[in-house]
């Protein structure tokens, strides 16, 4: 008998929308309700790619901006084979920011098409769900060490928001908006809900390919 596979199920938004606390909080419920679950988190600034996007988002470092799309692409590709180890496994995999993210904050910046910034992650693991937590951000910017980071600023997080409605609109991947101006209790329950149910749909799939 075959192993059922895991889904692979990504939260993404604007910085400060509290993505990582709503990944921990589903895992923990997930893990608790008996399902494997493990959470991941992207850029994984461990890895030696990872330090170099570290040191580069906290402003220590200065890199072209090709460059930096590519490295954050590639930090992805060199997790690639453990995901895919993991979900057919059985282990449900939920990612903090994905390929998504990627698009997104590198065709907010002049000069970049999203077909470009795609084209790196083409052929990565598929999400079976991608969840976008809705804030805008004017209200992310009220919300706890907004600013620290290089790109945490009103005016470009407006123009990541924009970018981000253009990759919904792509049907090949499924996406489900979230309003996570509520509570977080209620924001968790909605995720939960839809999480469940992209676990089942996925117990027989193969793993698909992003933007094939």
């Amino acid at each position: 008998m075959t192993c059922r596979r895991g889904a692979l199920i990504v939260l993404e938004g604007v910085d400060k929308a509290g993505k990582t606390t709503q990944c921990n909080k589903l895992v923990q419920a997930l893990q608790d309700s008996g399902q494997t679950a493990e959470m991941m988190k992207f850029p994984e600034r461990t890895t030696k790619i990872g330090q170099l996007i570290n040191s580069y988002l906290e402003n220590k470092s200065n890199l072209e901006d090709h460059t930096v799309h590519l490295l954050f692409s590639a930090n992805r590709w060199e997790l690639m084979p453990l995901m895919k180890e993991k979900l057919e496994q059985g282990i449900s995999l939920v990612v903090d920011r994905y390929a998504f993210s990627g698009v997104a904050f590198t065709s907010a910046k002049p000069g970049f098409s999203l077909d470009w910034c795609m084209n790196p992650d083409k052929g990565l693991p598929k999400p079976d769900l991608v969840m976008f937590l809705q804030l805008s951000p004017s209200e992310a910017a009220q919300r706890g060490q907004f600013g620290t980071e290089r790109y945490e600023t009103t005016v470009f997080q407006k123009a990541v928001q924009q970018k981000f409605e253009l990759l919904m609109k792509d049907s090949s991947v499924k996406w489900q908006v979230i309003d996570a101006a509520r509570n977080i209790e209620d924001v968790h329950a909605d995720i939960k809900n839809h999480s469940v149910d992209a676990i089942k749909a996925a117990e027989n799939e193969p793993i698909g390919e992003l933007w094939k």
